[in-house]
């Protein structure tokens, strides 16, 4: 989760929302990290996770990756959920709950929902108060 928290400062640093992800093989070779890249691409898709897990995927090769954990600094959200089920990632370990636009344990909760092709293990609240203070303190300055 550490390096995610890396990834989500860098990402404030850059006047982006800190979220930071990384994408671990089973071995624990760190096979991804990004941090949101919505501002500087121009693009809403381009959030942390996204980022890191088609980065994971383009090293390796391949389009799944069953023997992976996402660590992620943020719930992911309903779009960001969808992917980690395409990815077929094994674990997701994020930081900070978002009732406001999560998709796991609040909102839509993609991987309760029937049509779900893959649903990982989801562990939340590792890290929680660093992620929870980096998007406060983020935010506060915007307002």
């Amino acid at each position: 989760m550490e390096l995610a928290l890396e990834e989500a400062r860098a990402a404030a640093a850059r006047g982006e929302v800190p979220v930071g992800a990384a994408v671990v093989a089973a071995d624990g070779t760190v096979l991804a990290q990004a941090g949101n890249e919505v501002e500087a691409r121009r693009d809403p898709s381009a959030h942390a996770e996204l980022l890191a897990l088609r980065a994971a995927a383009a090293r390796r090769g391949e389009p799944r990756l069953p023997d992976c954990d996402l660590y992620v600094t943020l719930e992911p959200c309903a779009m960001c959920a969808a992917a980690i089920a395409l990815f077929r990632i094994r674990r997701v370990y994020f930081g900070a709950p978002d009732p406001k636009g999560g998709g796991i344990e609040h909102g839509p909760r993609i991987f309760e929902q029937p049509t779900t092709n893959h649903r990982p293990e989801v562990y939340g609240g590792l890290g929680e108060s660093e992620a929870a203070a980096l998007l406060k303190t983020f935010f506060a300055a915007r307002r």
